[in-house]
């Protein structure tokens, strides 16, 4: 699955947290100055071409919805970003997190027994 820019992943965020909906309706969540309608339609209907919406016709307007959750693009995301920057390497991720000290060695034993008791 493609990644998101950022605007596609601030929608994708109002779909996640709101449920189904229309695109008019979108434009309540934005403070002013707020987007242009047809500025947000081509958003929308470019999530729906990667995949990551779909929608229903209501006459001759769409109502769209989020077929990946959040759970799912947070997965991908992930690996596309230890693909790209850590040579799908993830322990080199880790050894990064522990080296930056983004990781601390409480929270590495911690996971290695999550780890251990899955097995």
């Amino acid at each position: 699955m493609k990644g998101l820019t950022a605007k596609e992943e601030e929608i994708m965020g109002l779909f996640w947290e709101k449920g189904p909906l229309f695109v008019k309706e979108m434009l309540a969540f934005y403070a002013e100055p707020r987007p242009h309608f047809n500025t947000l339609s081509t958003i929308v209907r470019g999530l729906e071409e990667k995949g990551y919406v779909a929608h229903k016709a209501f006459g001759n307007t769409y109502q769209y919805y989020p077929v990946v959750t959040r759970e799912e693009f947070s997965k991908g995301t992930l690996k596309r970003v230890i693909s790209k920057y850590f040579n799908n390497s993830y322990l080199g991720a880790v050894s990064s997190l522990v080296q930056e000290e983004d990781i601390s060695l409480d929270e590495l034993k911690a996971l290695i027994k999550q780890v251990e008791e899955r097995k």
